[in-house]
């Protein structure tokens, strides 16, 4: 399948989908408090935006990997 083709691996895809959902999640957290003013409707949004955006961002950057367009090629 060709999501599963590029050049980076599959754990260094998963690591960088968890840092970029941790960042965005603090994010999504702070702005739910902000527009809700209810803790607890605040976590309840930002754990299932958890889920749902790294699964998304993990394929999404699996994608990009194998579309060679603007990648330049190493000069040995």
């Amino acid at each position: 399948m060709f999501l599963f083709k590029g050049r980076e691996a599959h754990s260094r895809s998963f690591a960088k989908a968890v840092s970029w959902r941790i960042l965005g999640s603090i994010d999504t957290f702070l702005l739910s408090w902000l527009f809700t003013s209810d803790v607890k409707a605040a976590g309840a949004i930002a754990i299932t935006e958890v889920l749902t955006k790294m699964v998304l961002y993990y394929f999404h950057e699996r994608a990009w990997a194998s579309i060679h367009w603007g990648v330049h090629k190493e000069i040995p």
